[in-house]
């Protein structure tokens, strides 16, 4: 990946998460400081010492590229399903005011959870076990150890979240008990040359949940409309980062005192652009209540409401294959 180890070479906030896995208070409480700022202006930064392994990361990266290239009807075999786990093809999702579909393949998985779980037997939506591909029996190994690690730096930023929300550190976690982290790996093919200006590789949007860490390649292209002068600018690819960013559950828990950005991925680089997202969310039934984060119920702009009921209306607004089923 292309370094960018001078800060001057990037636009977003640069938060340095070290000591705060091991529960350091003063690294936690910098870092909450830091992340504050941040949510409260932008909505996204970079972190760095986020304790996800590289060659996890590498792993899952090199699974995207194997996967991505096999042929559509042989991906077709793990074609997304009613719980939003396997292959969406291109085409597949259309932002909400978007009036093109978005350029890009994506895979999708989540908790893996049996049949006989309660959750699953409740009917919980989005529940259950994932797609594995049998044509690509090395795609679990890679994705689970990067789910696993990537859901622990999540729970690590929820501890500075928190602290940036002036609350305890470990507030959020009786609320990922069982969490809808949803983990995609993402392929956008090379911008068409001739496209419309209203073609993206992801048109822009808001996220749904919760915090969005996502890592990406050296191809650039993701963007985020900086609030105070409307422009768009780039989120530059920086070695050993992810980015995160507020989606729109915590920009309702917090009472819009972090905020959520419009951002969106344009890929002019000519080449294959790879990425994988996740999306770090509670668990389906944790209810979203800006009056359980010190906010009157006078001052309150927006009603409880249930995560995953939130989540389920917003994937159903976009995906396509979810249209079509209703």
């Amino acid at each position: 990946m292309t370094v960018h180890s001078n800060p001057a070479s990037i636009s977003l906030p640069l938060i340095d998460m070290a000591g705060v896995r091991e529960g350091d208070p003063s690294a936690i409480a910098r870092a909450g400081e830091a992340i504050r700022k941040a949510c409260s202006e932008i909505g996204f930064f970079y972190i760095i010492n986020h304790g996800v392994p590289q060659k996890v990361i590498d792993a899952a990266m090199a699974a995207a590229k194997t996967f991505f290239a096999f042929p559509a009807e042989v991906k077709r075999q793990v074609a997304v399903n009613k719980r939003h786990r396997g292959w969406h093809a291109l085409g597949g999702a259309l932002m909400y005011e978007a009036t093109k579909p978005d350029f890009k393949e994506f895979f999708s998985m989540g908790l893996e959870l049996p049949e006989d779980d309660p959750c699953v037997l409740a009917g919980e939506a989005l529940r259950g076990p994932n797609q594995w591909p049998d044509f690509m029996p090395e795609l679990r190994l890679a994705l689970d150890a990067y789910y696993e690690e990537i859901g622990e730096a999540g729970a690590d930023l929820l501890k500075a979240v928190a602290v940036g929300l002036g609350i305890a550190p470990a507030f959020f976690e009786p609320k990922y008990g069982k969490r809808l982290q949803r983990t995609q790996m993402v392929y956008y093919p090379p911008h068409p040359p001739r496209a419309e200006t209203d073609q993206f590789g992801v048109a822009p949007h808001t996220d749904y949940g919760c915090i969005t860490l996502l890592y990406q390649d050296n191809s650039g292209g993701l963007q985020v409309r900086e609030l105070g002068s409307n422009s768009w600018i780039d989120a530059t690819p920086m070695e050993g980062s992810l980015v995160v960013n507020v989606g729109d559950l915590l920009a309702r828990w917090s009472n819009d005192r972090f905020r959520s950005t419009l951002h969106r991925v344009i890929n002019t680089s000519g080449h294959e652009r790879y990425s994988i997202a996740t999306f770090y969310d509670p668990t389906y039934s944790a209810v979203v209540d800006p009056c359980d984060l010190g906010i009157d119920s006078a001052s309150s702009l927006y009603p409880p409401v249930a995560a995953g009921d939130y989540i389920l209306k917003r994937i159903d607004d976009s995906m396509a294959y979810r249209k079509k089923a209703q």
